[in-house]
This record gives structure tokens, C-alpha cells and sequence, in this order.
């Protein structure tokens, strides 16, 4: 007898031979898990039965001896089962299109769109979820994130020392060379634009922000984009890009547009920053001399005014007061014109108590003799507050009375004195005009 190493018996004895049953299948075993062999062998005689092929009863295919003329032994040949080929062929096509059908299924994140295509051609959007589409070749799709926020450069790479002149250097209004770097920021409203009407979306977003933002400096001038006019040119950078991208159909929305540096070329960079130092020196100059000028003009019309009002009140005081003298010298003389002699003692007398109430020394000239009276009021006065109290002649009463009383009592009598005076000279006076008058 000959072994096989390639028998899968080989080994086990004659005891695993008694226990396989006629067909030459082993009877299940409930010892172990069943035989892998077993399993594959069952597989084939169930495929070969189901596309028309029969075994014998031996296990051989196609008749019980190897020899080619077909006759003989227990073997009846292959005879295919048409019905059966039939079924099976039925089974793996629907497996098989089932297969295909389920390749149609696709799902869409949140914040993106599937965009459908029927043989290339567009054909629908579809929103996020589990979605289902005709599958290949038939119909494809494409995903597309419409919620991200994509940015492009120009004029730099990640940093703005990485600069790229080609795209940074422009040129200014008044011809002027200017260095500018800055980003674009934009987001998607229609995935079906970006996807068939871009070949190269990213580089389109790129060009057309390099040709809004030397359009918007051409129109500039250098001092006006470096300074206070940097929002503007952004701003009009971006209503222009959103302008362009608009006719392009390209399914853009441009979101910002920051400029990172705006500033001279390099070659020229220190000479610009004297022109610069100049030109703050020149306006901090002109701030100084506006300050001084903001303190010096107010004061200067203040003066101005107030003089101005000073002469004004001047004018109106001696205009009032030259009025109220006429008013009073024609009511004066109309009293004059009814008494003279009275009137005119009147007004003497008014004018000498004037003169004398700030007078401390009082000289009185008599036509009558050679004597001048002389009053000293102030050293009257003086001697009236030295008085000690109690002195003999005072009485108690006299003795407590006040300097200021001393020195009225002294005026009083000399004013009384003089009073008498001139009363007596006025008496001559109209005895004279009354002798006058009739000699005349």
C-alpha cells in the first residue's frame, strides 16, 4: 500500500475509514468543530449540482474508471442541467447588481454638497446626509465643502518675510512703485459654479485678486494707500474681486481682504523713512505753531474786546453825563432866570461846601480889613480826640463823646463862621449891584 501526504486520511488509521458512510462523507461529529475539508468538498458538489454536474455515487466525476472511451464501470457522464445553470446564473447577476445599486450610496458631512453628474454632465445637488445616485458609469458625484473658509496669498508664502515681488510690487497713481501683501479670504455660494466653471479654482481666486488690487492703486496715491487710506483700498479691493468673480459665474463670496505689509521697496526703503521723519518734523512744527497761535489770538481778541467795550462805556458815560449837565444847566439857569441874586448865592454856596468838605485848611480873605482868617481844621480836629477825659469844664456826657463828634463840632462852627461870611459878602455884593443899577 501507498501513502499520500497529500491524503487528507493519511495518518488517522483505519478507524477514521469505518467511519465515513458510503458516499464517502464523514458523519458529523459532535466532538469538535467540524472538518474544513468536509465544508469545502460539500461547497464544490453543491456549486457543481447547481450548474448541471453530477457525481456518482464512487465521488468520481463523469464515470466510475479513468478510461476515455466512456464505457463501462458505473459512470454516466456530464450532462448539464440547463434549468439549473439558469438559476445560478440568475443568483450571481442579482448579487451582483445588488452590489452596484448599493455602490450608489454616499453620504454628505455637515457643511457640504454633493454635486451629481450624469455621465460628466451636471445634474443635481444634493444636501448633507445619506444620499443616492445611479452608480458607475452611469452617474458620479463630487463632495465640496461650501462652509470652509479658504484663504490665498499674494505677495507672500505663510510668512510675510517669504515675499514674492512678482506679485507684491505696483504701481501708484503718481507713479510711484509701493510693496503690498496681503490675503483674500472667501467661501463657496454655489458648488455647482466652482466645480464646472474652474479649472483651477484656487489660481482664478488668486489672479483676479491680483488684478482688483493693482486696479484699486492704480487709481491711488502712494501717501494715501500707505497711510490713512489702507481700509479703503481693501474695501474697494474686495467689492471689485466680488464684482469680477460675479461675471465670472465662478461661485465665489469674498469674506475679507486683510493687508498684512504695505510699505516702500526695500532698495529705496531708508530713504523713504528720512522723507518720512521729515515730514512728521514739518507737521509737529506746524502743530506747535498752531498751539501758539490758538493761545495768543484768543487773548489778543480778548484784549481787542474789552477795550473795545471799555471805550464804548467811556463814550456812553461822558455823552450821559454831558446830557445830564445841560439838562441841569437849563434847569438851573430857567431858576436863574426867575431869581438871579438867589440862585446865584445857591449855586455859590454849593460849590464852595464841595470844595470844602475834603479841605483840612480853610484861609479866608475880608475885603472889609487886612486880616485873613485862618481855620486849622485838622489841627482841630487833633486837638478835639487828644482832649483827656474828665478834663475840667467837660461834663461826663462831653467827656465820652467821640473824636468824630469833636471834630463835627469844629467844622460845624467854622462852617457857620464862614457861612456868616459870605452872607455878609453877598450883602455888599447886591448893595453894590443895586448902586450900579441905578447910576446906570
Amino acid at each position: 500500500m501507498k501513502f499520500s501526504l497529500n491524503d487528507p486520511g493519511w495518518g488517522r488509521g483505519s478507524q477514521d475509514n469505518n467511519n465515513r458512510n458510503q458516499d464517502g462523507r464523514k458523519p458529523p461529529s459532535n466532538d469538535g468543530p467540524p472538518d474544513l475539508d468536509q465544508l469545502w468538498r460539500d461547497f464544490n458538489q453543491r456549486l457543481g449540482g447547481l450548474f448541471g454536474n453530477r457525481k456518482g455515487r464512487n465521488g468520481n466525476n463523469g464515470g466510475g474508471n479513468n478510461n476515455n472511451d466512456g464505457g463501462g464501470g458505473g459512470g454516466t457522464g456530464f450532462k448539464p442541467d440547463m434549468r439549473g445553470a439558469g438559476i445560478g446564473a440568475a443568483v450571481i447577476a442579482g448579487i451582483v447588481a445588488f452590489l452596484w445599486l448599493v455602490s450608489g450610496f454616499f453620504i454628505v458631512q455637515e457643511g457640504q454638497t454633493g454635486v451629481v453628474m450624469t455621465f460628466g454632465k451636471y445634474s443635481h445637488m444634493t444636501p448633507s446626509g445619506f444620499n443616492w445616485r445611479w452608480p458607475t458609469p452611469i452617474q458620479s458625484h463630487e463632495i465640496v465643502n461650501v462652509s470652509q473658509v479658504r484663504t490665498v496669498e499674494i505677495g507672500y508664502r505663510g510668512n510675510v518675510r517669504n515675499k514674492q515681488q512678482q506679485e507684491s510690487l505696483m504701481l501708484t497713481e503718481d507713479e510711484n512703485i509701493i510693496d503690498i501683501q496681503f490675503a483674500v479670504q472667501y467661501t463657496l455660494k454655489n458648488a455647482s459654479d466652482w466645480v464646472f466653471n474652474n479649472r483651477e479654482q484656487d489660481e482664478m481666486v488668486k489672479q483676479v485678486a491680483e488684478t482688483a488690487i493693482r486696479e484699486v492703486v492704480g487709481r491711488s496715491k502712494m501717501d494715501f494707500v500707505l497711510y490713512e487710506g489702507r481700509e479703503k483700498v481693501a474695501f474697494d479691493t474686495s467689492q471689485l474681486m466680488q464684482q469680477i468673480v460675479d461675471r465670472y459665474r465662478s461661485g465665489v463670496q469674498i469674506t475679507n481682504v486683510t493687508m498684512q505689509a504695505v510699505q516702500p521697496p526695500e532698495q529705496v526703503q531708508a530713504s523713504f523713512d528720512d522723507a518720512v521723519k521729515a515730514g512728521q518734523d514739518r507737521e509737529r512744527q506746524k502743530n506747535e505753531g498752531q498751539a501758539y497761535a490758538n493761545d495768543v489770538i484768543p487773548r489778543a481778541r480778548g484784549t481787542a474786546s474789552r477795550l473795545l467795550q471799555e471805550s464804548e462805556a467811556y463814550r456812553e458815560s461822558v455823552i450821559a453825563n454831558a446830557e445830564g449837565e445841560a439838562a441841569r444847566f437849563k434847569q438851573v439857569y430857567t431858576e436863574y432866570a426867575k431869581a438871579p441874586a438867589v440862585t446865584r448865592d445857591r449855586m455859590y454856596l454849593e460849590t464852595m461846601q464841595n470844595i470844602f468838605a475834603s479841605t483840612t485848611k480853610v484861609m479866608v480873605d475880608t475885603k472889609s480889613g487886612n486880616n485873613l482868617i485862618y481855620l486849622p481844621l485838622d489841627k482841630l480836629i487833633t486837638q478835639s480826640g487828644q482832649q483827656p477825659v474828665g478834663a475840667p469844664g467837660t461834663t461826663g456826657a462831653s467827656a465820652t463823646q467821640q473824636p468824630g463828634a469833636a471834630s463835627s463840632a469844629v467844622r460845624n462852627s467854622g462852617t457857620s463862621s464862614l457861612e456868616s461870611q459870605l452872607q455878609q459878602e453877598s450883602r455888599v455884593r447886591d448893595e453894590r449891584s443895586a448902586r450900579d443899577r441905578e447910576v446906570r
